[in-house]
């Protein structure tokens, strides 16, 4: 078999968040030349906080001032620090004592952590801070035209040829998702996204009503139930009727979903329950958005389906100049965007051979009939929560690596396990310890096979 011929290419990353970090960090160990665009002055993208919130509170104005962080100051994660970090770089405890040492740490500590990785992998050479892309497009020998300006000086338009783009903005944090509330146009009271929600203070002795019961919303109604006079969780999963007092709260209340909202106040529930409120926050998601990428109609956005993508990745008719990192969720977000950029880093080379447009475009077809046979809505094609493990472990087996450790999925399910039995202490309560010796392990055995640039 004859050698392969590895290519280096100029490649443009969209982000400088913790897709942006590691798909550059990727590219360049591949031997690409790298370029990462920022809009912000510091690396991070939705890890920044910020007291800031967006000019219109609902995100409905395309006008609009808006901030692209939706942390709020409470926030911890949700997954435990073994399995929220990169495979080759372990999200661990400082040495020093300094820091957030918690399992479930606040978001300041996950901030440092991609700081930290940025420092140590050099990226942070690669960052055009404060330029922000405001148009992607194809030119000629399907190379990409990418045009930003400086952020304080927004008249100047710079553009500049690349190889390949790799879109690393997410896509899905900063646009947010509106419920569909019947009647909301004549209620007289205050909306808005979990977005911009920041603190709890503004919202003390208001009755309020959030629409939603993921992550955001549990964490949320908890952190304002210290300080407003009443707080109703309405969920989509509660439609038996249910009205339930929350355990440890008298002021907490969980519904069905709204059924319609009046111009006296109140909120009307599916279970019948009427309730004068002052505030409706809408805990309910974000819309995939990428107002600069300009395909001709090649990916489109249709009820939050980016498509065609082969894999979440790759667009079939503009592979590989053209990728997604993070489209995917309900995963593990830092090891699965690491797995995407080692494959697109590998096939942007040559060392790794995509199949024909064709056999994508019929991958994906499959894909697709086979959301619609389970009946899963088209707005969930990127949640892959049921399949996490099999894919990431296909992912490592295109670029040649270690399998993706079971012991990750069984961890976040373990996670998903104890938040539904004790919501209030599950990130300071488990029972998982095996599984971080098992984290400490494949460290130990990833190292071993061969990745440079370690640190411990």
């Amino acid at each position: 078999m004859a050698p392969i011929t590895i290519i280096s290419r100029y490649v443009a990353v969209i982000g400088a968040g913790a897709a942006g970090l590691v798909a550059a960090r990727e590219l360049r160990r591949e031997g690409h030349a790298v370029v990462v665009f920022e809009k912000e002055n510091q690396v991070g993208g939705t890890w920044v906080y910020t007291d800031e919130v967006d000019s219109d509170p609902l995100g409905f104005d395309p006008n609009r001032v808006a901030v692209h962080s939706s942390l709020y100051s409470s926030l911890r994660t949700n997954l435990p620090r073994e399995s929220m970090g990169f495979i080759d770089y372990p999200f661990v405890t400082r040495s020093d004592g300094s820091g957030d040492p918690r399992r479930f740490p606040g978001h300041q500590e996950v901030l440092m952590y991609l700081k930290e990785f940025a420092r140590v992998f050099e990226v942070e050479e690669m960052v055009r801070f404060e330029v922000e892309v405001v148009k992607v497009c194809l030119v000629e020998n399907n190379r990409w035209k990418v045009s930003s300006k400086k952020t304080s000086d927004g008249d100047i338009i710079v553009e500049e040829v690349f190889d390949a783009v790799v879109v690393c903005n997410g896509g899905r944090n900063c646009q947010p998702h509106v419920a569909d509330i019947p009647g909301i146009d004549v209620w007289p009271g205050k909306q808005m996204h979990s977005h911009n929600y920041r603190i709890p203070e503004p919202f003390r002795d208001q009755v309020v009503v959030l629409v939603g019961n993921s992550f955001s919303a549990a964490d949320i109604s908890r952190d304002m139930a210290g300080v407003v006079k009443e707080v109703h969780v309405a969920s989509k999963f509660n439609e038996d009727g249910t009205y339930e007092k929350q355990p440890g709260y008298d002021n907490m209340w969980l519904h069905s979903m709204i059924e319609s909202a009046h111009e006296d106040g109140t909120v009307v529930f599916r279970n019948g329950r009427v309730v004068l409120v002052d505030v409706i926050l809408h805990c309910t998601g974000y819309n995939y958005r990428f107002p600069f990428l300009e395909t001709n109609g090649v990916v489109t956005v249709d009820d939050n389906r980016v498509g065609p993508l082969y894999k979440h990745v790759f667009p079939p008719a503009l592979a590989p100049w053209i990728s997604f990192v993070g489209i995917t969720w309900k995963t593990l977000p830092f090891s699965g965007y690491e797995l995407q950029s080692k494959w697109i880093a590998g096939v942007l080379s040559g060392r790794i051979m995509l199949p024909s447009q064709q056999e994508m475009m019929e991958d994906v077809k499959a894909f697709y009939s086979k959301l619609e046979a389970s009946g899963k809505p088209k707005r969930y094609t990127h949640n892959i929560k049921d399949y996490q493990c099999e894919y990431n472990n296909w992912l490592a087996a295109q670029c040649g690596g270690p399998g993706f450790a079971e012991w990750r999925d069984r961890m976040m399910y373990a996670t998903t396990k104890n938040r539904n039995l004790r919501p209030e202490t599950y990130r300071d309560e488990w029972e998982d310890e095996h599984l971080i010796s098992e984290a400490q392990e494949e460290f130990i055995n990833y190292t071993s096979y061969g990745a440079n640039d370690m640190h411990i």
